[in-house]
């Protein structure tokens, strides 16, 4: 029996950020908006299409944004609206496909190989969008094609609001005519090389030698000539959904002290935060479980913004065990578990300077993995009760 043909979605949040504060201020539709940082340190997290028509985009400066725009609204942006809404995706999304990635707040593929036997996967792909469209009342285009590769090359020429597919067997009809920067990881260093080749459409790179772009470009030039020839099996990654990362301790008595106990939970919190960025994710939810005396065991959890941080990780794990703790009731255990992990590669909270916050973490990190975890800890959690 021959394997089934591979049928791999991709879908994208229309300027996700951007849309969300249409929905929370309509009287925003169709001027030019963006969302970002400050004006003077600040870049562009995204922004409107009526804002790109000046040039605009997302990672630019924000001071040079508004040289380009200088009529453009600046929004802040409200991470937990933008966190609901790709919560709401999500659910919608899991409930429909056997298998999914979420690659970022705002993006998804699907693998839908297989169900041809049973749904025209086409039709099914369509209305799983306009399901998310009225659900949500966001934009979101989509791509649906063999491969992760090709499917969102697809999503990005049906933008904005579209579909396009790309049938088997019309993979190369599709990509050849390109221009060479519509591959993803095609930047601003490869770009200028690559045109300096000579080439400058995806059907330049597949007719070149692989040997001529390996020489060039190393591994990478391997790995487009098999993208610009339509091949790609990379697969979905779904970890994220299934794995967790939990530290709990059971104390040697029963334990009331809410300072202790809160000190617990830092200790706890700090130890899954660590093994997070050990494994380079991130986390969308946490739980805190607590078991009382008598053995009655509780787990409350929250979804979040992705994080990796301490201290925001800290401060939720005390707000949930705050809110469920019967207080003066004795403890025998704490425990803290993050789960929904993702790669590092989604988007934190982009507003509150988060990348200086990484790095200093990643440098206690260090610390620990040289000289072993109990060589640096927080205030709290090395005093004794």
């Amino acid at each position: 029996m021959s394997a089934p043909k591979p049928y791999i979605a991709h879908f994208d949040l229309d300027s996700f950020f951007v849309s969300v504060e249409l929905l929370l201020q309509p009287a925003l539709k169709g001027k030019p908006v963006i969302v970002g940082g400050s004006v003077n340190r600040g870049v562009v997290s995204t922004c409107s299409y009526e804002a790109r028509k000046y040039g605009v985009h997302s990672a630019m400066p924000m001071a040079r944004a508004l040289k380009l725009c200088p009529q453009a609204i600046v929004l802040k942006g409200n991470p937990q609206y933008y966190q609901h809404y790709s919560n709401i995706v999500t659910e919608i999304i899991a409930s429909r496909v056997p298998l999914f990635q979420k690659a970022s707040i705002d993006e998804f593929y699907c693998d839908l190989t297989g169900m041809d036997r049973f749904f025209n996967v086409s039709e099914y792909t369509r209305k799983l969008r306009e399901e998310i469209i009225e659900k949500t009342g966001l934009p979101i285009s989509c791509g649906l094609a063999s491969s992760k590769f090709i499917s969102k090359i697809a999503t990005n020429e049906a933008k904005p609001n579209g579909f396009l597919e790309v049938p088997h067997g019309k993979e190369k009809e599709f990509l050849w005519p390109l221009g060479i920067e519509k591959i993803n990881g095609v930047g601003k260093q490869t770009e200028p090389r690559l045109r300096a080749m000579g080439l400058h459409t995806i059907k330049d790179i597949a007719h070149t030698p692989i040997e001529v772009l390996e020489q060039q470009l190393g591994k990478w030039g391997r790995s487009l000539w098999y993208k610009a020839n339509g091949i790609d099996n990379s697969p979905l990654e779904t970890e994220w959904e299934q794995k967790s990362i939990s530290h709990e301790t059971t104390f040697h008595e029963n334990q009331t002290n809410i300072d202790f106990l809160h000190t617990q939970l830092v200790r706890l919190t700090e130890k899954c935060a660590y093994d997070l960025r050990q494994e380079e994710k991130l986390t969308g939810c946490i739980a805190v479980k607590i078991r009382y005396s008598d053995f009655e065991t509780i787990t409350r959890q929250e979804t979040i913004p992705y994080t990796s941080l301490d201290d925001e990780l800290i401060e939720k794990a005390k707000e949930i065990f705050n809110k469920f703790y019967q207080k003066g009731r004795p403890l025998r255990l704490v425990g803290v578990r993050l789960s929904q992990l993702a790669s590092n590669g989604m988007q934190m909270n982009l507003f509150n300077n988060q990348d200086s916050k990484l790095n200093l973490y990643k440098a206690v990190d260090d610390i620990k993995n040289k000289f072993g975890n109990a060589s640096i800890t927080k205030a709290v959690v090395a005093r004794k009760p």
